[in-house]
Parts: structure tokens; sequence; C-alpha cells
């Protein structure tokens, strides 16, 4: 007769986060990404359009229904997040539903730099061997030599062009950059050391790529866990305690980032953010590149991209938490597995 000598298992209790603790920091992460897209959409509204905003027509300084708008805007981000927790949903389904959000915002950002780089550098590159005449006339020749101009009518359009191709293609990723960086210096040496040939534009392009690659990959490097950190203690930690690290490293110093660089820069028509972007500044420089402006707003674009992210993150690591999830033991052990 063979018997089965059954091994008695202990089991650790799970311990839950409180479920209104949870409920709080899922409203707190959805209505902050929400208010910080609706803070970028009124700033643009406020200054670009003189609207009043939602302060302006709250406080009775303006009674125009654009403003009450605004108002009715700010609500809804306000109030969506309560009405997704009460139709269901996770911490995870959330940080999913935000990490994709994140990509999307970086997706447009990658096409936006692409199509407006090769636009500018190529009206740039006509305008210092004077073809600009020849094939667009006197008029339009004089307008493509004007900042605000050139920024209204070539590189919005080519932005809202660029939210159309990131809505229909997600295959291609921000490290694209990094190979259109290299081209860009590979054929300024070739032209330099080859034909001769070095124009400013040339130089702006590689600049306005670089400054995409290194705002614009931050969020995409979070998602992946790769940024540099000093790893003396953390790789030995369990991954509840690395995910307690997480959530305060996020809430503590992540979060707020965020949320000062779109204050710090955007509160006021003068500030770090919006004077270069409403005036199209540019670097007077020759026959340069007029995309100044625009790497002034890629700080706008890192701060979205990153506090969604970060809020992803966030969300992951207090599903870890609340979960009582473990290291896998092949893991903890270095072996692979045994079977």
């Amino acid at each position: 007769m063979v018997t089965n000598n059954s091994s008695t298992v202990s089991q650790t209790a799970v311990v839950h986060l409180p479920e209104w603790l949870t409920l709080g920091i899922r409203y707190l992460g959805l209505a902050s990404g929400l208010l910080a897209i609706v803070f970028v959409i009124n700033n643009f509204l406020i200054f670009g359009f003189d609207l009043p905003g939602p302060l302006g027509t709250l406080t009775g300084e303006s009674n125009s229904q654009l403003g009450w708008g605004q108002v009715a805007i700010l609500l809804v981000a306000m109030v969506y997040p309560a009405w997704r927790l009460k139709n269901g949903g996770s911490l995870r389904t959330d940080a999913e539903s935000l990490a994709s959000i994140a990509d999307y915002i970086i997706r447009i950002a990658f096409w936006a730099v692409f199509l407006v780089g090769l636009a500018d550098a190529f009206i740039s590159f006509l305008r210092v061997e004077d073809l600009h005449k020849v094939l667009f006339g006197s008029d339009i020749a004089t307008l493509l030599g004007m900042s605000n101009q050139r920024g209204t009518y070539v590189h919005i359009p080519l932005m809202l062009v660029a939210a159309y191709v990131a809505s229909r293609d997600k295959s291609v990723s921000i490290v694209w950059l990094a190979l259109l960086v290299v081209i860009a210096e590979l054929f300024i040496v070739l032209a330099r050391f080859v034909f001769a040939y070095e124009q400013t534009f040339m130089g702006d392009l590689v600049r306005f790529w670089y400054a995409a690659l290194f705002l614009f990959a931050s969020a995409y490097t979070l998602k992946e866990d790769a940024h540099v950190r000093v790893d003396v203690f953390y790789a030995n930690f369990t991954r509840r305690t690395r995910s307690i690290l997480n959530v305060t490293g996020t809430a503590a110093f992540g979060l707020p980032l965020c949320w000062l660089i779109l204050l710090r820069g955007m509160w006021e028509k003068t500030s770090l953010i919006n004077s270069p972007m409403f005036n199209f500044e540019t670097s007077m420089s020759g026959f340069g590149m007029y995309v100044k402006y625009l790497m002034a707003a890629f700080l706008i674009v890192f701060a979205l991209s990153m506090l969604f992210q970060f809020t992803a993150t966030l969300f992951s690591a207090l599903a870890d938490i609340d979960e009582n999830v473990e290291d896998d033991p092949a893991q903890n052990t270095g072996v692979e597995g045994l079977s």
C-alpha cells in the first residue's frame, strides 16, 4: 500500500489596503491627469484666444458663454473619475489606461517633431538658396520668413496631422528619434567634409530632435523601469518593499515635479514656457529653423507624459502592495525554474 504524505503549507494572510484608500488614490490620480490636460487646454484658450478662463468666469470678471464652457470642461475633469470608479475597474486597469495615454502623447510628439523638423529644415534650405521666392512667390516667401506665420500655417497643421497619424499607427516608438538624430549628424558630416556645405538650419535640426529625444523618452524609460538609479540596495529588496519605495518616490517627488513644471511655466503669459511659445520665439542666427518656441513647449509634453506615467507606476505599485505580490522564487534564487 502506497501512501502519499502531503506537506502542510502555511499561507500568510493577505492584508488588503482599505477600500476607501484605494478609491481615494484612484480618484486623485485620475483627476490629476485630466485636470492637467484641462489646464493646458485652458492655457491656450486664455492666452492664445483671450478667453476669460474658469477663474475669470467664476469670479465674475466675465460672463461669456465660452467662459462657462471652460468651467464645464473643468467640472467634467473632476466628475469623470468618480463616474469611472462607480462603474468598476481596478488599480491595474487604471494603470494600463494611463500608460496608454502617456504612449499616445509621446507618439503625437514624435510625429510632430519629425514632420515639423523636416518641413522647417526644407523651408530654411529654400531661404538659404533663395529658392522660396521662385517656388512660392514673393508674398508667401515673405510670410515664410516670419516665425508667427510659419508657426501658424506650417507647424500647427503638421501637428494636427501628427495627432491623426499617432491615433492610427501604434507601431512607431520614440526610440526611432535616436536614429533620426544619428542620420542628421551623419548628413552634416558628409555635407561639410565631402561637399563643403554647412548651414545653420542643419545644426538646428539636430538640436531640435535631440532635445525631443531627451525629454520625450523619459516617460518611455520610466515605463520600462530603465532610468538610472543607485542600485546598491534596491535590487535586493522584495517586490513589496520596492513597491513601497516607488509609491513614496512617485507621490513625494514625481507628481509634484510635473505639476511644478506646468504651473511655473504656464500660469501667466510671461511665464517660462508661455512667453517663448506665444511669441513664436526664434534664434536669429542666419537662416536657421524657426522652432525654438516649440522646444519650450517640449516641457509641456514632458510634464504631461511623465504625469500620466508616474500615476500609472503609482497605481501598479499600490496594486502590488494591495495584492501582497511576492517575487518569483526563480528571481530570488537566480534559477530559471525547476519542474
